[in-house]
């Protein structure tokens, strides 16, 4: 079905005024957060109240908030996990109320080895969309013309596989995908298909073939940058067969595409375009390359994550995308939406108080037998916060382990920006570097020298004094200069953000950091192996700039060397 965009921009004038008016909806509950907040708890318990979950611990919606912390300890995961469990087993009234419909587990990598089954509810999607669409109404609105293009969104499927009680297990993307408005779809470049491809570099392949014959996308999205990246080297690496797939009509992946995804996505691709592949041609041969710039000229805003590790990318990101703005996702994750960005360049965004009930601890006192726990009208502005999630999905004071930082506050909303994972910290003689620290030490030293800032990771090492290796791979070393001087400076600016790195280096109880060079591909083979061992999507992989396990360095080394020697004899036979 082809509509025209001034057509569908004309269909959905109702659907943006009504979005505009729950933006301002909220924005008017930020003058009375606390009662806002205890008019959310107040919904939620009584949304589960008839579960045993509920009935077993006392939960009442009559209770105070003091109340109702006497009654639920801070949980993590492993708390809920005999319910989640039950709930997979078809026994929904073990965790939720009964008008409280179970629609997907979303899978999660989370800190552990092993995926967290989510639970996602009727009432907690329609929060989440809610915010989705306050989110990107106002970027629509600050960025005129953005909505007279297509929009390029990367997702996960919603249904890799299903419990035995028949739940779809998968990715929230693809649920919100699903569950998108017929006439809202059509302005979006890919198809839901698409998010069912399984093999990781087959996806990536497709998505570039399909986006490259689309000349109009104004609007990227995608949580992680490190996907933007990755996109921008299939286009390196592969232009001549995408512009032949699109000059014929055809997907011939170099990858494998099973026989079942190949139908599913045939429809898509099976136009010639010789006009779209002549004008790619012209890129190409004026360029030297295709690069996502030149094959977008009309591209308007990015949406990426910028916040923690994620900012190590923008680099990267706007040498292949442009010097265009970027406009933060949100701090949001499988077990909620926590904030909603209002503008662009920035990784704070305003806490979505009306969806969730939000408490904080003091970042210092985590370990703390009985830490001071705020409410989100108590928090102060320059200080670090570990924030616990009470939701409809039947999660209750549920510890995310996010760090976040109070930058400010709109009226008495606090206005908040992620920092790293609590489980992103290192410390093997006390010296606490957090992945931020890392990250901000890196962006910096690269400003200050002028280097392109590669993909990397810091990890412990172990020895005599122990220290740290930042990694990065051979191809990006030998674009050239000094980066015995870059780490030379990493070292430098983590000893100014770090007062504790600084004096276990002054004192040699820390060896100076290192430079560990990796074949290429290096990177690769760690996505897909946590990937695999995660049974997370690629989509939801983070690439982790701070490794704290000493165990790490030397296992992956020694599986690389592996892979290398493998490699080497099959070339050889």
């Amino acid at each position: 079905m082809h509509v025209p965009i001034r057509v569908l921009n004309v269909l959905g004038i109702p659907l943006k005024m009504r979005t505009r008016r729950k933006l301002r909806e909220l924005l008017h509950k930020c003058r009375k957060t606390a009662d806002t907040q205890e008019r959310v708890l107040q919904k939620i318990l009584a949304l589960n109240a008839p579960s045993r979950f509920s009935r077993e611990r006392g939960l009442s919606p009559r209770m105070s908030v003091a109340e109702y912390r006497r009654a639920m300890p801070i949980g993590t995961y492993d708390q809920f996990a005999p319910y989640i469990n039950e709930l997979r087993e078809g026994r929904f009234d073990a965790l939720l109320g009964p008008h409280n419909r179970l629609l997907m587990f979303a899978l999660s990598s989370g800190t552990t080895s092993e995926s967290k089954f989510i639970p996602i509810t009727r009432r907690f999607i329609d929060d989440y969309r809610r915010g989705w669409a306050m989110w990107g109404i106002r970027a629509v609105d600050e960025h005129p013309g953005l909505d007279r293009g297509h929009i390029l969104q990367f997702t996960s499927s919603e249904n890799r596989f299903q419990t035995p009680a028949g739940t779809p297990c998968g990715n929230i993307s693809g649920l919100v995908t699903a569950m998108q408005n017929r006439l809202v779809r059509l302005l979006y470049t890919l198809p839901r298909e698409i998010a069912s491809v399984a093999h990781p570099d087959a996806k990536y392949y497709l998505v570039a073939r399909l986006a490259a014959a689309d000349p109009i996308i104004r609007w990227i999205t995608t949580a992680n940058p490190a996907t933007l990246v990755q996109i921008s080297r299939v286009f390196a690496r592969h232009a001549e067969s995408i512009i032949r797939d699109i000059r014929n009509g055809a997907a011939v992946s170099p990858f494998p595409v099973s026989d079942e995804e190949s139908r599913r996505l045939h429809p898509y691709y099976s136009r010639p375009n010789p006009q779209r592949a002549k004008q790619l041609d012209a890129i190409a041969e004026r360029t030297g390359r295709l690069r996502p710039a030149d094959i977008w000229p009309e591209l308007m805003l990015l949406s990426v994550w910028t916040g923690g590790s994620a900012g190590a990318y923008l680099g990267q990101v706007r040498e292949q995308y442009g010097d265009i703005p970027i406009r933060d996702h949100g701090l949001h994750a499988s077990e909620g939406r926590m904030t909603i960005p209002l503008a662009d360049g920035t990784p704070a965004g305003l806490l979505d108080i009306a969806s969730h009930f939000f408490e904080f601890i003091p970042e210092e006192e985590i370990d703390s037998p009985q830490p001071t726990v705020l409410l989100a009208h108590e928090l102060e502005a320059g200080r670090n916060y570990f924030i616990l999630l009470t939701t409809p999905s039947g999660l209750y004071r549920y510890d995310i382990h996010d760090v976040v930082r109070c930058v400010g506050f709109r009226d008495a909303c606090p206005m908040l920006e992620f920092l790293h994972k609590g489980a992103s910290i290192s410390s093997i003689t006390g010296e606490k570097i957090a992945e931020s620290q890392v990250v901000s030490a890196c962006r910096t030293a690269s400003e200050a020298l002028g280097h392109p800032l590669p993909q990397f990771s810091l990890a412990a090492k172990w020895g005599d004094p122990p220290g740290y290796e930042l990694m990065i791979e051979h191809s990006d070393v030998s674009r050239g200069g000094d980066w015995n001087a870059f780490v030379h400076r990493v070292d430098g600016e983590l000893q100014q953000l770090n007062c504790e790195y600084e004096e276990k280096r002054r004192t040699s109880r820390l060896s100076p950091i290192s430079l560990q060079i990796l074949p290429d591909g290096a990177w690769s083979s760690l996505s897909r192996e946590r990937t695999q061992r995660a049974g997370a999507s690629i989509e939801q992989y983070k690439h982790p700039c701070l490794i704290p396990d000493l165990k790490f360095l030397p296992r992956f080394l020694g599986h690389l060397a592996e892979q290398t020697s493998a490699e080497s004899t099959r070339v050889g036979g």
